[in-house]
């Protein structure tokens, strides 16, 4: 991948600077974080890590 994929840009139209910087980041989020890869056994390439409230560390 070189750039942004043709499935983001053939698939939006962008009204202004900031509409496109919001939908890329939402784009790069998932891609990165939910879209499986075939490379990596179909897994996300970093998965999200999401600690609950209760088993956070406490700092003193």
């Amino acid at each position: 991948m070189g750039g942004l994929p043709d499935e983001l840009l053939n698939g939006e139209i962008f009204y202004s600077l900031r509409e496109a910087q919001i939908i890329i980041e939402i784009w790069r989020k998932h891609y990165n974080t939910k879209r499986p890869h075939s490379a990596l056994g179909y897994r996300p390439p970093a998965p999200e890590a999401i600690v609950s409230m209760d088993q956070r560390p406490i700092m003193h």
